[in-house]
């Protein structure tokens, strides 16, 4: 059985259907993974840390013992209630795959330990894995994908964790520190702990953009980003300075051009959003803009059009590959692809 909608797994983690005897969850964000696990665990065990009621096994535990699985998967609960059999698979191993699929197989359709639940949590494994498929078509088992988590999922996050210390954001700083956060849930769920003990826990403040430029300080490998920027705005000698900042920092020619591409990428991508009927703010939202640099990114994708944008990818592709040749000069290779685009950007009237 699939669940791939957000609503059907949480209805299904909050609570389990009485027929379902397993579970899959999967994914390569295994900060969703380990969560969802976590909460399934709570609803279908009394004492999910009860080693008396828990079985805790690891695909290293299968390499030495392969038999083990099914032999905990028949035991019985020694203190009453409903046993937990969870098995952590670190690798896929396609010996051990086999194993798992089989003994999932067997389990969902009422063997060994009917009223034992199976818990299986793994990393990213294909769709030609045979414990995706077993989980698939099983009836008596539940699929769920983990996949890391999206703008939206992050800022509903965002905001449960706060409120629940009696915190807020603004909507404009919400959007602007969703931004920043990675995809990976485990690490998202980190920086907003830390956040929360920036604002203060209980102290019911609502936090406004000002108040967290302190909190998240500089955009990421500003010196470079900057240098784009200036670029494609059309300020060759700013974005010279820039690139020969960054040089000292440490940067590299390549890190310059990626940071070109990038920003070249953001702006196809509220090109393309623009076209299609957004407005111009929303793109540049959408293009993961830093929030001190939207007015000007605005600017520059008023002129900046898709035939533009395509007409210049090929040179920044030249560059990037010029770069990486051994004993190039990389970054006269950068500064001379940022004064070409800043003449292109004061001939689109920038």
């Amino acid at each position: 059985m699939i669940l791939k909608r957000r609503g059907d797994i949480d209805r299904f983690l909050a609570s389990p259907s009485p027929g379902v005897r397993a579970a899959l969850i999967y994914g390569r964000d295994l900060g969703v993974v380990r969560e969802r696990a976590q909460s399934l665990a709570a609803k279908v065990c009394d004492r999910p840390d009860d080693p008396f009621d828990v079985a805790l096994i690891t695909d290293g535990d299968l390499a030495a013992d392969p038999a083990r699985l099914a032999d905990e998967l028949m035991a019985q609960s020694l203190i009453g209630g409903r046993r937990l059999v969870r098995l952590k698979l670190m690798a896929e191993r396609a010996a051990t795959d086999r194993l798992v699929a089989a003994a999932l197989e067997t389990h969902a359709a009422g063997g060994f330990n009917p009223d034992a639940f199976f818990l299986i949590e793994a990393g990213g494994l294909g769709r030609d894995s045979p414990l995706v498929k077993s989980a698939e078509k099983s009836a008596g088992c539940a699929a769920i994908a983990c996949y890391e988590d999206e703008a939206g999922d992050l800022a509903r996050l965002t905001r449960e964790a706060l409120a629940a210390e009696r915190l807020g954001l603004t909507p404009e700083a919400l959007d602007m520190f969703v931004r920043r956060l990675p995809g990976e849930r485990g690490v998202a769920r980190q920086e907003i702990e830390r956040l929360t003990l920036y604002l203060g826990p209980g102290s019911g403040a609502v936090a406004r953009p000002e108040d967290l430029v302190d909190f998240l300080g500089v955009e990421p490998e500003a010196s470079l980003a900057e240098a784009a920027q200036d670029a494609f705005g059309g300020h060759a000698g700013a974005a010279q300075a820039a690139l020969r900042r960054a040089r000292a920092e440490g940067e590299t020619g390549p890190a310059a051009v990626r940071a070109v591409s990038l920003h070249l990428g953001r702006l196809r991508r509220a090109a393309t959003m623009t076209a299609g009927g957004a407005d111009m703010a929303m793109a540049t939202r959408a293009a993961g803009v830093f929030w001190k640099n939207e007015r000007e990114f605005m600017r520059q994708a008023r002129a900046w059009t898709l035939a533009e944008i395509d007409a210049l990818q090929p040179q920044v592709l030249a560059a990037d590959l010029a770069c990486k040749q051994t004993g190039s000069p990389d970054h006269l290779i950068a500064e001379r692809l940022a004064l070409d685009i800043a003449r292109r950007a004061r001939r689109l009237g920038l």
